[in-house]
């Protein structure tokens, strides 16, 4: 599924996972952590991949089209149980 937010609420979502959110997510869906991190604005492809975040330049950050949202859901899920 894909779903559309601003850049800046995607980094919120980032800045508010507790320590170590990144590794358990990629743990979880057997991919590398700077995927993940990547994934929530990094740009280190040398080590991670880049996987359907398309990001156009605007107000708040631009606005990102995520075209899976199975990463979102996982850090939403850590934020519910923090």
């Amino acid at each position: 599924m894909t779903k559309t937010i601003t850049f800046n609420e995607l980094r919120s979502i980032k800045d508010r996972l507790p320590e170590g959110s990144m590794r358990k997510i990629s743990e979880e869906l057997n991919l590398n952590v700077e995927t993940v991190r990547n994934y929530f604005g990094g740009v280190n492809y040398r080590e991670g991949k880049s996987i359907g975040v398309h990001v156009e330049q605007g107000p708040n950050g631009g606005v990102v089209e995520l075209d899976d949202t199975t990463i979102l859901e996982c850090a939403f899920r850590i934020l519910d149980e923090a």
